[in-house]
């Protein structure tokens, strides 16, 4: 019940990384990053594997660099889909689902690193977790 909240949080704040760090990439507050990283889960769950299924023969043929239109059409829909949240440039576009994607590996390791986490993603319960 926790995981997907604390997922959430941490793309939220992966985000607002990705805001500091690649220009053209714009979010206007911490609710419009936590309902940003609602949709993206949502379009990398839904739409994104269909997008993939059909640009196959292309990703093919780029040895797998189409990959990066394919997740910046879904980080750019996102910010179609969520107020205060914009993507605009082609830095934005290319560079900010990477940069998403590092942020929240981080993000996440840190919670696993802290035990809030396994690392097949399950939240442990209060008896698991260690003393102080």
């Amino acid at each position: 019940m926790l995981t997907p909240l604390l997922t959430a949080l941490a793309t939220a704040l992966s985000l607002l990384i990705v805001d500091l760090v690649v220009p053209g990439v714009n979010i206007a507050n911490f609710p419009a990053a936590l309902i940003a990283a609602l949709v993206i889960g949502l379009i990398n769950g839904s739409v994104k594997p269909v997008l993939s299924a059909l640009s196959l023969p292309l990703n093919f043929l780029s040895f797998g660099a189409f990959s990066l239109i394919v997740n910046g059409l879904c980080f750019w829909l996102a910010a179609v889909l969520v107020p205060g949240f914009s993507v605009s440039g082609l830095i934005g576009f290319l560079l900010g689902p990477v940069i998403l994607s590092f942020a929240n590996t981080f993000i996440n390791n840190y919670f696993v690193e802290r035990n809030l986490l396994t690392s097949s993603g399950d939240v442990k319960s209060q008896n698991e977790l260690p003393s102080r």
